[in-house]
C-alpha cells in the first residue's frame, strides 16, 4: 500500500464521503446535503477519491452517481493484516499475562 492511500483518507471531508458512500450509491447533491461544505468542495474531494481509486462515478443522465470501489479497501485490508497479526500476538501475550496476574492475586487472597 502506498502512503498516498492513507493521505487520501486522512482528510476529514474525504473520510466523511467514504462513510456516506459505505451505505450505497449517492449523487453529488445527496452528499452536499449531508456535509458542511459547498458542492464545489464535495466535487473536488470526489475527484481526488476517484483518482485514488476509492470511488467510481456512474452517469445517469445529468446526474453523477458515486459508489465505493472495493479493490482499494481490499488492498488496505491486506496491508493492515500484517499489522493485525503483530498486534494479535501482542494482545494474546498481554491477555495471558493478565490472566496469570489475576490468578496470583486470587491465590494471595485465599491465603489470607
Amino acid at each position: 500500500m502506498h502512503i498516498s492511500t492513507l493521505q487520501t483518507l486522512s482528510d476529514p471531508s474525504r473520510l466523511q464521503i467514504v462513510e456516506l458512500l459505505h451505505g450505497g450509491e449517492h449523487a453529488v447533491n445527496d452528499l452536499v446535503e449531508r456535509m458542511a461544505i459547498h458542492q464545489s468542495g464535495v466535487s473536488r474531494h470526489l475527484r481526488i477519491l476517484e483518482e485514488a481509486g476509492f470511488v467510481r462515478m456512474r452517469a445517469e443522465g445529468v446526474r453523477r452517481l458515486y459508489s465505493l470501489r472495493p479493490e482499494r479497501f481490499q488492498e488496505m485490508d491486506e496491508w493492515i493484516a500484517g499489522y493485525r497479526d503483530l498486534w494479535t500476538a501482542r494482545l494474546d501475550a498481554f491477555g495471558e499475562a493478565l490472566a496469570r496476574k489475576q490468578q496470583q492475586r486470587a491465590q494471595k487472597r485465599r491465603r489470607r
